[in-house]
C-alpha cells in the first residue's frame, strides 16, 4: 500500500536552517580516522583462492612435483635443528619471481608484511640468507624440477605443438668489463697495472728527493698495494684457465670475475653478461625450453634449443627464428633433420611485398622523441626569440599573440655578441592568455623580455 502525501503540507512545511552568528564559519564534517589495535581474524588457507596463480602453485609444489632430491640434502632427523621445507622455500621463490622480486632481501620483506607470501608459507618467515643459499644452492635440481614442470602441462594439454618460437635476451652480471680479454690482452692489463703502481712510486720519491717525508703515504700506499693484487690476480687466473674457443677454433675473451660471462652489443651499449634463450609453445605461452650462455652469438644456440625441444615437439612442429639465428649452416642443419622451419634474415623486408612503401616512414620524426611516462604533464615549448617579428625601424617587435614589445637597449652586449632587447608592458602581458607559454614562471613575472641577436657576418670565399 502506497502512503499518500498531502500537496498543502509539502508546500507549508517549514525547513529549519541553522544560523551562523557573525564572525562564524561553516565546517565541514568528516567521519574520524581511528588507528587504535585491533585484534583481526585471518585465515590463511582463505588468502589462497582456486583460480589464482597462488593456488596453482601451491597444490603444483605439493602434488604434482618430486622433491625428493632435495630432501636429501637435509641429515637432522635425530641431531641438528630442524629446517625450512625445500618445498615451502620453492612456493616463496617462484611466487617471488611471479611478482618481479628478485633479491632476496625483498623476498623476506614480503614474507613479513604481504598476505599472500605469509599464507603460502604458513606464517614463516625465512631471512634472506636462507633464501640466498636456497637459491643458491639448487644447482642442477632446477633442471629436473623444470622438466616435471614440463611433463605436467603436458598432461594438462596446455602444450599444442603446431608452433615454436625461439628468442633470445642479454642480460648483464656483476663482473668489469675492464676485466674482459683474451690471454694477450690480460697479461698486458697485467703489465699496465704493475707500471701505474711503479709511476706512483716513482713520483712520491721525485717528490721525497726536495726534502720531504721519504714514507709513503697511506692513501698512495693503498692505491700502490690495490693495483699490484689486482695484476697478481690477473696472472693468476691465465696460469690456471686455458685460452676460450669458438666453434672456428678463434680465441673468445674471457672475464677474470666471471669466465663463463662474455661482451655483447645491446641496443644499450655493451654488457658483460649471458645470452639468454627460450623457446615457447605458441598455444598457451609455455616454456618448452631454456638455457643461458656466455656467448653474444644467438647463431649458436638455435640447433641446440630445437634439440632441447624435441621431447615435446612432433614432425608437424613449425619452429620459428628471427634474423639473429639465420646462417648457412643452421639451415643445413634444420634441413638434415628434416625440421619444419621459418628463420628470417636480414633482407626479408625487402623481398616481402607488404613493406614495399616502408621509405615514406623515414621521413617522418621519431614518434618516442617527447615520449612521456603515462600520467606525466607534457613540456610546454615557450616562445623563443625567433617567434617575435621585429619592426623595420627595431623600435619595437610583435609577440606570438600581437602584442607589442618596445625598445629598451640597442647596443647591448650578451656572451660577447650584439644584441637588442625588448620588453613587454603590462597591459599587455597581464591579461595575456598565452603567458604559460611565453613565461617560464608566469605566476610571479610580470612582463616578457626577449634580446634579438644580430646575425653574424659571414666570411667572405
Amino acid at each position: 500500500m502506497k502512503a499518500r502525501l498531502n500537496p498543502e503540507r509539502i508546500a507549508t512545511a517549514e525547513v529549519h536552517v541553522p544560523t551562523l552568528e557573525p564572525g562564524e564559519q561553516d565546517m565541514a564534517r568528516y567521519k574520524p580516522i581511528d588507528r587504535n589495535p585491533r585484534l583481526l581474524p585471518v585465515v590463511l588457507s582463505e588468502q589462497i583462492q582456486p583460480g589464482t596463480f597462488e593456488f596453482a602453485l601451491d597444490h603444483l609444489v605439493d602434488n604434482e612435483l618430486d622433491l625428493s632430491a632435495l630432501d636429501a640434502r637435509f641429515r637432522n632427523d635425530e641431531t641438528g635443528a630442524s629446517a625450512y621445507d625445500p618445498r615451502l622455500m620453492l612456493k616463496i621463490v617462484l611466487l617471488a619471481y611471479s611478482r618481479g622480486l628478485i633479491s632476496s632481501r625483498r623476498i623476506e620483506a614480503a614474507c613479513l608484511h604481504n598476505v599472500q607470501f605469509i599464507a603460502i608459507s604458513g606464517d614463516r618467515q625465512p631471512s634472506y640468507t636462507h633464501i640466498a643459499k636456497f637459491v643458491r644452492e639448487l644447482g642442477d635440481d632446477i633442471q629436473a624440477l623444470f622438466a616435471q614442470v614440463l611433463l605436467t602441462c603436458d598432461r594438462l594439454g596446455l602444450i599444442g605443438r603446431e608452433m615454436f618460437a625461439i628468442d633470445g635476451v642479454k642480460l648483464p652480471c656483476n663482473a668489469s668489463k675492464e676485466r674482459s680479454g683474451t690471454h694477450a690482452e690480460l697479461a698486458h692489463r697485467a703489465e699496465r697495472l704493475d707500471k701505474a703502481a711503479r709511476k706512483i712510486i716513482e713520483a712520491h720519491q721525485r717528490q721525497d728527493a726536495g726534502g720531504e717525508d721519504c714514507s709513503l703515504d697511506e692513501r698512495r700506499a693503498q692505491r700502490v698495494a690495490a693495483l699490484h693484487k689486482e695484476a697478481q690476480a690477473t696472472r693468476d687466473f691465465l696460469a690456471r684457465n686455458a685460452p676460450r674457443r669458438n666453434r672456428k677454433g678463434q680465441e673468445l675473451k674471457t672475464n677474470v670475475t666471471d669466465p663463463d660471462s662474455a661482451k655483447m652489443a645491446t641496443g644499450k651499449g655493451v654488457i658483460q653478461g649471458y645470452a639468454a634463450q627460450a623457446a615457447v609453445d605458441s598455444e598457451h605461452q609455455v616454456i618448452v625450453a631454456a638455457d643461458v650462455i656466455g656467448s653474444g652469438s644467438e647463431q649458436a644456440m638455435l640447433v641446440p634449443m630445437v634439440k632441447a625441444s624435441a621431447a615435446f615437439r612432433n614432425t608437424d612442429t613449425l619452429i620459428t627464428a628471427d634474423a639473429g639465428y639465420h646462417s648457412t649452416e643452421n639451415l643445413q642443419a634444420l634441413a638434415e633433420q628434416n625440421i619444419q622451419a621459418l628463420i628470417a634474415d636480414n633482407q626479408m623486408r625487402q623481398r616481402d611485398e607488404r613493406f614495399e612503401d616502408q621509405g615514406k616512414h623515414k621521413a617522418k620524426g621519431d614518434p618516442l622523441y617527447e615520449k612521456k611516462p603515462t600520467g606525466a604533464p607534457q613540456k610546454i615549448r615557450l616562445y623563443r626569440p625567433e617567434d617575435f617579428q621585429v619592426a623595420d625601424d627595431e623600435s619595437h617587435c610583435t609577440c606570438p599573440a600581437g602584442h607589442k614589445l618596445y625598445s629598451n637597449g640597442s647596443g647591448c652586449t650578451i656572451n660577447g655578441r650584439s644584441a637588442h632587447k625588448y620588453t613587454g608592458s603590462k597591459a599587455g602581458c597581464g591579461s595575456c592568455e598565452q603567458r604559460h607559454r611565453c613565461l617560464r614562471h608566469p605566476e610571479r613575472t610580470a612582463v616578457r623580455q626577449v634580446a634579438i641577436f644580430k646575425k653574424r657576418a659571414t666570411k667572405s670565399q
